[in-house]
């Protein structure tokens, strides 16, 4: 965990970005071993807690962080890009902009994990029931745990300013008729 802050603080800068991603680490880390756990007296297989599912746990983290950094990347851009724009809005606009990507990726690895749960095997049935848990949780964890806990910490990753329309006209100050040469 220290590791992973200290490579985001580095990455982006602000230690906000770092604590949006440990929150949403610990989220899927959490979710995925709590279903795991309830499950375990449910499914007609076998759910046991070792290499396979550390293994399936490093690689949900590994997957949910890298959704987060590309989301924070689009923050990063979009802040330079847009430097009148509120907080909130920018990391909407962020997430979705980067949006049909995340879904892309996840119901790709989804895809794969649940054939891999169908067609494995004994063996994989584990390792791949908690991906599927996972690679969900990352998800929702990527959208709605970092980017809300990097808007909502004190502070903001910038103070809050009025929205401004990007598209609406200029106009130009009303000069002053009553100057004398």
């Amino acid at each position: 965990m220290i590791a992973i802050f200290l490579y985001i603080f580095l990455r982006f800068r602000d230690w906000r970005f770092s604590l949006g991603t440990i929150f949403a680490l610990v989220h899927d880390t959490l979710v995925t071993l709590i279903v795991f756990s309830f499950a375990r007296n449910w499914v007609p297989f076998p759910l046991e807690i070792d290499q396979h599912f550390i293994a399936a746990i490093l690689t949900v983290i590994g997957f949910s962080m890298n959704d987060t950094v590309v989301i924070f990347d689009r923050i990063r851009e979009d802040m330079k890009l847009h430097p009148n724009l509120d907080q909130k809005s920018l990391v909407n606009k962020a997430i979705n902009e980067t949006l049909s990507r995340t879904i892309m990726t996840t119901l790709t690895v989804f895809l794969t994990i649940l054939i891999l749960f169908i067609f494995g095997g004994e063996v994989t049935r584990g390792f791949a029931f908690a991906m599927l848990i996972g690679v969900i949780t990352g998800i929702y964890s990527t959208v709605f745990v970092a980017a809300p806990v990097l808007v909502d910490l004190k502070g903001g990753i910038r103070k809050s300013k009025p929205h401004t329309d990007l598209h609406a006209p200029k106009t130009e100050p009303a000069k002053n008729k009553n100057t004398t040469l």
